[in-house]
């Protein structure tokens, strides 16, 4: 009998991470392993109940490949640094733009399938859309405002280049441009956690929600906008495309509607089955300077690929949030 597909993936303990493991895991086809970095935060918790094959540490990731890389099916790497506020560009590079590099190459020699996270901070302040346009033209006149959206920025140009010099490539591969996703497994990131994730504890445990001021003349306090998506979404769309082994690109993942932060409030606040609360605070100025008021995916490319599933709305979305976080 052939054994089941043997997949890995890298940063599989964290918020998007652990959430895919579940999902494969929930459809009983795979051998999961997990390249995770665990310290003394609660990460652990989100594999909690999951069948993981086998755990290995990021320091023995190189010699794993080694042994491992025949039975290989497909490598996910959902890890590296998601904090769009940390400013060490030499250790953003190393995590998000040196590591899927070399994951990149290795998949190529071996003919290993290849999936990764971008990030919608690739786009800067969006002065050039948020279209996940591929072509070089269109992917050197983005602006990343962060070393974080550098570095990210960084991978997806040299895939462009790749693909635009017929290079060797993976046998499939897919880089997902991510916006804003809120859901289950996200506690351990503390201050980094999604808006929602922050609203809802707030609204919680102190009755009331804080949301920023607009230093914006077009943009009234609290009608500043966001593409969020539920991570449920995030791994339908990762699973989809491991079940559609033609389709291979650079995909939006958003969900094509932007929501204000007050409607993210009052969404939280509905789903408690309370009057909303909401006042506002001043921005830091350490934020200030590269705060994007507005973030909408263009999910044309993905559509058009063949991915027909609706995304979750808002509201629905934030119900079941809630029924989590008041669970555990």
């Amino acid at each position: 009998m052939k054994p089941m597909a043997l997949i890995l993936v890298i940063g599989g303990g964290g918020f998007i991470g652990s959430n895919m493991v579940e999902g494969l895991a929930a459809s009983g086809d795979h051998r999961i392993v997990v390249c995770e970095r665990f310290g003394p935060d609660e990460k652990w918790r989100n594999l909690i109940g999951v069948p993981v094959w086998e755990l290995i540490a990021p320091q023995a990731l190189p010699a794993w490949l080694g042994e491992n890389h025949q039975e290989l099916e497909a490598i996910f790497h959902l890890g590296g640094i998601s904090s769009t506020t940390e400013d060490d560009a030499g250790l953003q590079l190393e995590q998000n733009y040196r590591l899927p590099l070399m994951l990149w190459r290795f998949c190529s020699d071996r003919g290993i399938r290849f999936f990764y996270l971008s990030s919608y901070a690739t786009y800067g302040a969006g002065e050039h859309g948020f279209d996940d346009d591929l072509s070089l033209p269109s992917m050197l006149r983005l602006r990343p405002l962060s070393p974080h959206g550098w570095s990210k920025h960084l991978f997806d140009l040299h895939v462009a280049q790749c693909v635009a010099a017929g290079d060797a490539a993976p046998p499939q591969w897919a880089g997902l441009k991510l916006f804003n996703a809120y859901g289950p497994h996200e506690e351990h990131k503390h201050v980094q956690r999604s808006v929602i994730g922050q609203m809802i504890e707030q609204a919680v445990h102190t009755g009331s929600v804080r949301l920023f001021r607009s230093q914006h003349p077009n943009y009234a306090d609290g009608e500043q906008l966001r593409d969020v998506i539920y991570v449920k979404d995030c791994v339908a769309v990762m699973l989809w495309l491991l079940e559609h082994e033609n389709v291979s690109g650079l995909f939006n993942l958003g969900t094509g509607n932007a929501c204000t932060f007050l409607a993210m409030a009052h969404a939280v606040f509905a789903a408690l089955g309370r009057e909303p609360r909401v006042h506002f605070v001043d921005m830091p100025e350490t934020i200030a300077p590269n705060y994007q008021y507005f973030t909408e995916a263009r999910m044309g490319r993905l559509r058009d690929a063949g991915y027909i599933a609706p995304f979750t709305p808002l509201k629905e979305g934030v119900k079941e949030y809630l029924g989590y976080y008041l669970a555990r």
